[in-house]
């Protein structure tokens, strides 16, 4: 079975070979700067001392400072973590900002941690990264199963060890610790926006969509409740856990509500899952992802869609709000069917442009309102948008996806010629 990071790199050859970048430029994109990987020895709450398996991942800084986030998941790897890095390296240059790609992960189930346990892990972890990041090398952000609590704890680790206030560390914080209005909901958000550009290009009243929404955690969630307050209809909602389908419509407010309220006192994470709500059909994933929708989002994880249930997908849109949940193998025969794909790279990158402004406001010192954040968020997404979209029907038979990684790389391009090439240095290039 071909790695998730095999998979990134292979795809990242093949979409830079069929937009015609010097061979120069794949190259500099197809491997990590720098991966640190370590074991983090934790104090649990019986006296033991657990250790766990924690990376990091430096894909590029050609742009800037490296910015990526933490995730805390049972199935991080170091390759899942390059991955991961090797996306948002391209995500930065789809929506020009001025920063590389970077990851980051430890091997841990969170959910059985206690709250002590969990900020202890969270310290150990800055302390074993304290060198490796800072607030021009390196910036870490939230990701799955990490918050803003715990982005706060990090910060203060941070602090601790350098003996400097440093906000800009990390993005992602609580609002009170110098985080951004707007930052929590901002991938959600963003790939809401994206959606609604693509439907407004179509010309499809919201009230016609059907939508089936994978995964239902703070991205999952936040798309779902503005699509459902646009008036989109969610037909089906999944978890970790399992999934629910109402063909006359979900109430997006009160999914969430019953799933809040089942929160235990002694975790940050929700214990009850959508499928233990009485008022819906229970079904599977596989069901959920088959339904015969016009827009699928995945919001979970990566290769929720390969090349074994590829063929059950009758969804019309897909807007990729996970990290790479469509392998290459599968990505290839949706677009061959007409799937419109808005890739993971412009689909979910509101939470790294929002992460940008909260840098930019620790930065500065000055702290933006709600409206400015939202506002600024929709412009930069609506000029990447439009980019992408004009140079796809510009261009023969390119998807979406090809058409957001040829403007990553021309921006390499542009950059990596400033530096010097071959042939500028051999009299060839003027």
């Amino acid at each position: 079975m071909t790695s998730v990071f095999t998979d990134a790199r292979n795809r990242l050859q093949e979409l830079g070979h069929s937009s015609g970048v010097p061979t120069r430029i794949i190259e500099s994109l197809s491997r990590p700067k720098a991966t640190l990987c370590v074991s983090l020895p934790v104090l649990m709450d019986d006296g033991s001392t657990q250790y766990f398996e924690a990376f990091r991942c430096q894909y590029s800084s050609l742009l800037g400072p490296c910015k990526g986030g933490i995730r805390y998941h049972s199935n991080v790897t170091q390759n899942e973590v390059q991955a991961l890095a090797l996306w948002m390296t391209i995500k930065c240059a789809v929506v020009d900002l001025p920063y590389g790609g970077a990851k980051g992960g430890v091997s841990i189930d969170p959910k059985t941690l206690s709250r002590m346990e969990l900020e202890r892990l969270s310290r150990a972890y800055m302390r074993a990264m304290a060198d490796f990041v800072g607030p021009d090398k390196d910036i870490p952000a939230p990701d799955v199963y990490t918050n803003a609590r715990i982005m706060g704890w990090m910060r203060d680790e941070f602090e601790v060890i350098t003996r400097e206030k440093r906000p800009a560390v990390i993005t992602g914080k609580p609002v009170n610790m110098g985080g951004s209005l707007g930052r929590e909901e901002a991938t959600g958000r963003g790939a809401f926006l994206v959606t609604e550009f693509l439907r407004s290009k179509a010309g499809r009243a919201p009230t016609d969509i059907r939508v089936a929404i994978q995964g239902f955690g703070n991205a999952g969630y936040n798309i779902a409740k503005l699509l459902f307050d646009e008036g989109y209809k969610i037909i089906a909602i999944s978890d970790s856990k399992g999934a629910i389908c109402d063909e006359a419509g979900l109430d997006v407010d009160a999914v969430k509500q019953f799933k809040d309220t089942h929160r235990t006192f002694d975790s940050d994470y929700c214990e009850s899952s959508v499928c233990e709500s009485d008022s819906y059909k229970s079904i599977s994933h596989e069901e959920l992802l088959a339904l015969d929708v016009d827009l699928l989002v995945p919001a979970a994880l990566e290769n929720a869609i390969t090349i074994n249930n590829v063929n059950e997908i009758k969804a019309k849109w897909i807007t990729e709000v996970a990290n790479g949940p469509i392998s290459a193998a599968a990505d290839e025969i949706l677009f061959k069917k007409g799937t419109v794909i808005i890739p993971d790279v412009l689909a979910n990158s509101g939470g790294v442009i929002v992460s940008y402004f909260e840098w930019v406001q620790n930065k500065a010192g000055y702290p933006w309102t709600l409206e400015e954040v939202r506002s600024r968020l929709h412009d930069k997404l609506k000029t990447s948008f439009d980019e992408m979209w004009q140079y796809q029907h510009q261009s023969e038979n390119a998807s979406l996806r090809s058409a957001a990684y040829a403007k990553a790389f021309s921006k390499y391009e542009k950059v990596i010629n400033m530096r010097g090439t071959k042939e500028y240095f051999s009299n060839a290039e003027t």
